[in-house]
């Protein structure tokens, strides 16, 4: 029953068939390395995606598609902006940013650099990853800052002249929610 199943419905005969046949008892086993479990690869560059990258050009463009003919949507005017990269074709980079809009941006308007922008309204930096540590500086909501690590809950962040830690909770831009 199951190959005539196979034959008959193509694609969604196959998604059927392994239905049945994990019913039946008589699969073999699932593949691990389906979508939901594989990180996707960029095409281009060969990198994990989604992935941070920050806004590296004082103006980057963003577009309704990957090439210069495109129109052009709005303007990212904050360097060291964070930015997830969720496409990649050719030179081109879909990005979304914290609001959840995005478009294409040139690979060239982009860096690696990672940055986080601040998610509380003065938000204590410390000296040490510790609760309890010396406040060096408070940073008001949507400062943006260099990352420099994470480990465990706290991040190790820079801006305006201080170095210090900070929850990583209060930061958007260290990992994908």
């Amino acid at each position: 029953m199951t190959m005539s199943i196979l034959r008959r419905a193509g694609l969604s005969g196959l998604i059927l068939a392994a239905v049945l046949a994990a019913a039946c008892g008589t699969a073999q086993s699932v593949p691990t390395d389906t979508p939901e479990t594989k990180q996707a690869i960029g095409p281009s560059t060969g990198l994990p995606m989604p992935r941070f990258v920050s806004i590296k050009a004082s103006e980057a463009n963003v577009r309704r598609g990957p090439s210069t003919t495109h129109r052009i949507d709005w303007v990212f005017q904050h360097p060291g902006l964070p930015v997830i990269v969720t496409g990649e074709y050719g030179h081109w980079r879909r990005v979304v940013d914290r609001d959840g809009l995005g478009g294409w941006v040139h690979y060239a308007l982009l860096s690696g650099n990672r940055t986080v922008i601040v998610d509380l309204d003065m938000l204590s930096i410390r000296r040490k990853p510790e609760r309890n540590a010396e406040v060096v500086a408070q940073l008001e909501r949507g400062v943006i800052a260099r990352l420099v690590e994470c480990v465990d809950d706290w991040c190790e962040i820079r801006a305006d002249g201080y170095e210090g830690w900070a929850e990583s909770a209060a930061l958007w831009g260290v990992e994908l929610r």
